[in-house]
């Protein structure tokens, strides 16, 4: 399966480059004259077995800060530009080459925040034993609109059940979720809640 995986990851990852890498230019572009430098966000993230490994996005938020050198909310730094880019996912094409390079596979749980490992329970750091993904199960059963208790139980699942067939399914209902616009954010967020550890029962799979 990993084999499999792997070579299905590279060769379906450089065709959608061969086919997209003329987009992501006018992205880049646009990302540069409408919200500055750098055109790409980098963030370390956990990939397998926790390794970090810099994750890759086009910026979506401007880098306004306060007096004190802070930077603003994410709801006063996320333009309508940067929110267009996340309503149709055109900020992760760059995530395209970390699939290249071996960081990420095309499906599997979201790298979340290096600051999250000390948080998560057995069961949830259960999550790193795959290799992470630029869309996976927890994404097209609801994405960023779901809980985090939620999206651990739908990770944990796919960890456990996971295979060449249910990737397949996964990629095709990502692509009918993005066009929907699905889940973008949290109810009263403009992304996502920070996740505070808390300590969800995962053993029962999605419902």
């Amino acid at each position: 399966m990993t084999a499999v995986k792997r070579t299905f990851d590279f060769t379906a990852a450089s065709l959608l480059l061969l086919f997209l890498v003329p987009l992501m230019i006018v992205l880049a572009l646009l990302v540069r004259w409408k919200l500055g430098a750098p055109v790409l966000f980098r963030q370390e993230r956990p990939g397998l077995y926790e390794k970090p490994f810099y994750f890759l996005k086009f910026r979506t938020m401007t880098g306004e800060t306060d007096r004190a050198g802070n930077l603003l909310p994410d709801e006063q730094r996320l333009t309508p530009f940067g929110m267009f880019l996340r309503r149709y996912s055109l900020d992760e094409l760059p995530q395209l080459f970390n699939v290249l390079k071996g960081d990420l596979s095309l499906v599997g749980p979201r790298p979340l925040l290096m600051e999250y490992l000390d948080l998560y329970t057995d069961e949830q750091r259960v999550r790193h034993e795959v290799k992470p993904g630029i869309t996976g199960w927890a994404q097209v059963n609801g994405r960023n609109g779901i809980s985090w208790e939620k999206k651990f139980e739908y990770d944990y699942w796919y960890v456990k059940n996971h295979s060449f067939l249910i990737d397949l399914k996964i990629l095709f209902m990502t692509v009918y979720k993005v066009f929907r616009s699905e889940g973008i954010s949290q109810t009263g967020h403009v992304t996502v809640k920070r996740f505070e550890g808390a300590g969800a029962k995962v053993r029962g799979g999605p419902s």
